[in-house]
């Protein structure tokens, strides 16, 4: 009875490992576009849906699952910054990760 239980987990892990595989997070710079899309991304707002899914689906992905703003700190070392580089006000960079599934 016990080779069957661990079958059975066993298939269950590798399913659940697969729909996983599936999903991938993009990180994207967050820049003015005039429309204010830019802010509704960042925030998590509504608004951002229509943005975030048009990514995923331009991407060959079926939907966006989530977006949000992201810290530079939060993107390790694939964001480069100058040694000279200030950061104040409107000059910062912002980004934003959208989660896109197939």
């Amino acid at each position: 009875m016990r080779p069957i239980s661990a079958l059975i987990a066993c298939t269950f892990l590798l399913v659940s490992s697969a729909a996983l595989a599936d999903s991938r997070v993009f990180i994207v710079a967050n820049q003015a576009d005039g429309y204010g899309i830019d802010q509704c991304l960042a925030h998590g707002d509504r608004c951002g849906a229509s943005a975030a899914r048009a990514y995923c689906r331009s991407r060959d992905f079926a939907q966006a699952t989530s977006y949000r703003r992201v810290d530079p700190d939060e993107i390790t070392g694939a964001v480069p910054h100058a040694a000279n580089e200030t950061c104040t006000g409107n000059s910062c960079g912002e980004y934003v990760a959208i989660t896109c599934q197939r």
